[in-house]
């Protein structure tokens, strides 16, 4: 993603106070493949991992964590889509307004509040966003 695009929206979203050009090569990466993610859809931070053929969920987490505010973060979701913690209604706002499936909260869950409907948001990287897709977007280039 070129900096110019990220200094646009980091101001309003964004977690950490680093500045693009201080980005680490790996969270560069990341989110390059955040903003990949069709909108309505969602990868979760071990599909970006493998994706990446690098790190793991935790390592695409902190990545996020710090750096996600840069990027569509809400697209990057735990693989059992319970909504990002402290960021629920941001994110419901962002799911609704994508057309992201979602699951009903039952009336046990806190809140309410309902979750992703994995099966049908979770993207393979797939040309056009269909799961169907057979064709795979080439990875982001590393930048050395």
């Amino acid at each position: 993603m070129s900096e110019e695009r990220r200094e646009r929206r980091a101001p309003d979203e964004a977690d950490g106070d680093a500045s693009p050009s201080e980005y680490p090569e790996y969270a560069e990466r990341v989110l390059e493949v955040a903003e990949l993610i069709p909108p309505g859809r969602v990868m979760t931070y071990g599909d970006v991992a493998e994706w990446l053929e690098e790190g793991g969920p935790r390592q695409v987490g902190r990545v996020m964590a710090l750096y996600g505010g840069a990027v569509p973060w809400w697209r990057v979701v735990r693989s059992d889509g319970v909504l990002l913690p402290g960021h629920e209604l941001r994110a419901l706002e962002r799911y609704r307004e994508e057309g992201t499936p979602l699951r009903q909260a039952s009336r046990a869950a806190q809140g309410h509040v309902p979750k992703l409907d994995m099966r049908r948001a979770r993207w393979d990287g797939g040309a056009g966003g269909d799961a169907a897709g057979d064709a795979r977007p080439q990875a982001p280039e590393a930048h050395t």
